[in-house]
């Protein structure tokens, strides 16, 4: 069983920072590219924030320059540094991470999984 745990949202000032962070466990052989959505109320979910397994990052245009995604494969986790948040930057942010899979009997297999969301409340 594999789970993705993230931590770290909260209610911040406009103009305040967060960081978030997501941790993967289970059966894990390898984890390929991960990445940090996000989803406010009435809209859909949106990609924030993605990082290969070789390191190569990309942002959506609304964060550029005040988000930094990175991740730490030792501890099977990914980051998301906020900084200068904006109101508009609330919602409900989802890590998810495109993991190889090994199983018992030592087959392997892809899968993407996500986590269970963490809130994020910047006030004006």
């Amino acid at each position: 069983q594999v789970q993705l745990v993230e931590s770290g949202g909260g209610l911040v000032q406009a103009g305040g920072s967060l960081r978030l962070s997501c941790a993967a466990s289970g059966s894990i052989f390898s984890i390929n590219a991960m990445g940090w959505y996000r989803q406010a109320p009435g809209k859909q979910r949106e990609l924030v924030a993605h990082i290969t397994g070789g390191g190569r990052t990309n942002y959506a245009d609304s964060v550029k320059g005040r988000f930094t995604i990175s991740r730490d494969n030792a501890k099977k986790a990914v980051y998301l540094q906020m900084n200068s948040l904006k109101p508009e930057d609330t919602a409900v942010y989802y890590c998810s991470a495109d993991i190889r899979i090994i199983t018992d009997s030592a087959a392997l297999y892809d899968r993407d999984y996500w986590g269970q969301g963490t809130q994020v409340t910047v006030s004006s």
